[in-house]
């Protein structure tokens, strides 16, 4: 499988995450090179990305509460998929994400002390998506069972 199939499931979270990328790297750079009028347009683009990823980020970590009574969910395997998800999906959410930063960080840079530094909230958009897609197909361990032994004290 090429690094261009998306993989299934969760194909439509991946979709997601490069089309905001894109969107967000185009609308920061053109403001940060182009006139003043186009800022108005990139804060918008960031805000609305820097919202939606708080709110993946929330229901992902609903979603990881729910799961971890079976399963053994950690940070690092929910919002990053260290373990939890396959190398294709990680490539693919981390690269948006690396896509974000990059994108907050340059264009908050050649127009430093501006409106273009809302851009590096972006990013939240990416780790979001990235335990959305965790928390509801990755693969975890399953959670040790009680023993015999537990007093519970």
């Amino acid at each position: 499988m090429s690094i261009l199939a998306l993989p299934s499931p969760g194909a439509s979270l991946i979709r997601l995450s490069w089309w905001g990328s894109v969107i967000f790297a185009v609308t920061a750079f053109a403001a940060a090179v182009g006139p003043d009028w186009l800022r108005w347009p990139a804060v918008v683009v960031a805000l609305v990305l820097f919202a939606v990823g708080i709110i993946t980020m929330l229901w992902a970590f609903a979603v990881a509460v729910e799961r971890s009574r079976v399963d053994a969910i950690g940070v690092g395997g929910l919002y990053f998929g260290m373990g939890s998800s396959p190398r294709l999906v990680r490539q693919h959410l981390l690269g948006a994400l690396t896509v974000q930063v990059a994108a907050g960080i340059g264009s908050a840079s050649i127009q430093p002390f501006t409106s273009l530094a809302f851009g590096t909230l972006v990013p939240i958009f990416g780790i979001g998506l990235m335990g959305l897609w965790s928390a509801r197909h990755g693969d975890f361990e399953p959670t040790d069972p009680p023993s015999s032994t537990d007093t519970g004290s």
